[in-house]
């Protein structure tokens, strides 16, 4: 897929996030070990990239041994209708990142409390693909990419909402045997999410509507990662986009439009993955609708895509992998379970591994650079975003 020049880039380098509002430490770069001449490199990386138009803004945070030693804003958030500056507190469609973040750390929360296993099988949790290959596929094939899934569906068929995905992934035929090849999958995590969705569903009591295959914008998936996760870090900008903008959920209040970045108009979105744009609206700009076109259809809440966040609320989360699962006294991951979620696993003939969510050191892994060691771990975002953490230095 190729970058629009309006999608917003956001770079998550390690642990960040505000010294007051967010709760984590800020320090002088040479307090922490860091060299504060090097890290003024970034601004000139920046800046050369916003004159080159490849983006137009960004927002960076590294954080380091506990602080945040590096945070700013630069460029613009928007340039259409008109020019907005960015912010440091820009909502981001995190694209991408809702994998590991919501998705994986989900499934790795359900894990813990027993309630799935990594060989499960699918079929177990969605009876609709039993007797199909893909119901044989298992939850640590999906974390890893190995399932066996093309990289997303074919968007020339026509369907929509939750109903529609699960009529699409009934027909989707495996285009590899699970376990046999590495293949990045949106279809896999779209896979986990409905299987966060189902088993969060019956532990929430929330029966009769189990599974909930009929509501035009299901929310459990964002219920439950909003519970165990977010709530948990103060992730307070952190939500999937059906409740983010549109209502106020519990005592979380609805989010001002404007700080969200703008990504493309909606004609551009759905062009991508065979779509062919036929509605009448096709110049208005995505703002605070999901701009993957996939989780677009199911109501922006998907387990591949759909995660809008900050990079402050991204900072806690980073920290709190780096410190073994807890942050500010709460526990949300055992130390155990962040080892299994970010260990390398092999899954490819040539050495590419991958951690549960996690990339490592796959063709991916761009954004890793040159100098972080192997056993460091990252994501990236269609939109532009993108993290990386690397336990070794304690940095992201």
């Amino acid at each position: 897929m190729k970058f629009k020049v309006f999608l917003i880039f956001a770079f998550c380098l390690l642990p960040f996030a505000f010294a007051k509002a967010q709760g984590l430490p800020v320090a002088l770069p040479q307090a922490a070990g860091m060299s504060a001449e090097k890290l003024k490199l970034i601004d000139v990386e920046v800046e050369k990239a916003i004159a080159d138009k490849k983006m137009p803004g960004a927002v960076v945070v590294i954080g380091h041994k506990g602080k945040i030693v590096y945070r700013k804003a630069f460029g613009n958030r928007a340039l259409v209708p008109t020019i907005e500056k960015m912010t440091l507190d820009t909502i981001f469609d995190a694209a991408s990142l809702t994998k590991p973040i919501a998705t994986a750390t989900s499934i790795m929360i359900l894990l813990e409390r027993g309630q799935i296993r990594l060989n499960d099988r699918v079929e177990q949790f969605i009876p609709e693909l039993k007797g199909k290959d893909s119901g044989r596929v298992t939850i640590q094939q999906l974390l890893t990419h190995t399932s066996g899934y093309q990289p997303d569906f074919d968007l020339r068929e026509k369907w929509s909402q939750k109903h529609g995905m699960i009529q699409a992934l009934i027909n989707e035929p495996l285009r590899a045997p699970a376990g046999t090849r590495f293949v990045y999958s949106d279809i896999g995590f779209i896979v986990l999410g409905e299987i966060v969705e189902r088993i969060a569903c019956k532990l929430d009591n929330l029966t009769p509507g189990c599974p909930v295959l009929n509501r035009a914008q299901p929310q459990i998936l964002n219920g439950y990662s909003q519970k165990s996760l977010f709530a948990a870090l103060q992730m307070k900008d952190s939500q999937f986009i059906g409740d983010l903008v549109n209502k106020v959920d519990g005592n979380r209040p609805k989010i001002n439009k404007e700080r969200i970045a703008p990504t493309e108009n909606i004609k551009g979105q759905q062009s991508y993955l065979g779509g062919v744009f036929d509605g009448t609206n096709g110049e208005k700009i995505l703002r605070g609708e999901v701009h993957d076109p996939t989780s677009y259809r199911m109501g922006g809440v998907a387990g591949h895509a759909g995660l809008f966040s900050t990079a402050d609320d991204l900072a806690r989360y980073c920290q709190m992998i780096l410190n073994g699962g807890t942050l500010d006294g709460v526990r949300v991951l055992s130390a155990n379970t962040v080892a299994l979620m970010t260990k390398p696993y092999v899954v490819s003939e040539t050495g590419a591994t991958r951690g549960l969510g996690w990339d490592m050191n796959t063709s991916f892994s761009g954004n890793r650079g040159e100098l972080f060691p192997l056993g460091s771990f990252g994501h990236t975002g269609f939109t532009g975003t993108g993290v990386w953490i690397d336990p070794v230095s304690q940095t992201f």
